[in-house]
């Protein structure tokens, strides 16, 4: 799929300068920082509802506890 964007002067400079500086065409450039993206506002998803479950259910667990159910 392909898609174009608008940028300012300054904007396609900057981008520019970032992908050289990451040796990347501007376009993996874009790629990545798109995916980064949704990465990232994914983990907050997922760490929101870790908490929650926490909150709801404050008992916790040491490495040693869980290890110590595995070698049943």
């Amino acid at each position: 799929m392909a898609f174009s964007i608008r940028l300012s002067k300054e904007e396609k400079l900057l981008a520019e300068s970032y992908a050289k500086l990451h040796s990347v065409s501007l376009a993996e450039a874009f790629r990545r920082a798109l995916f980064e993206r949704i990465e990232d506002e994914y983990d907050v998803v997922v760490a929101e509802e870790a908490y929650q479950e926490y909150l709801e259910n404050p008992k916790t667990y040491t490495h040693e506890d869980v290890k110590g159910l595995l070698d049943l």
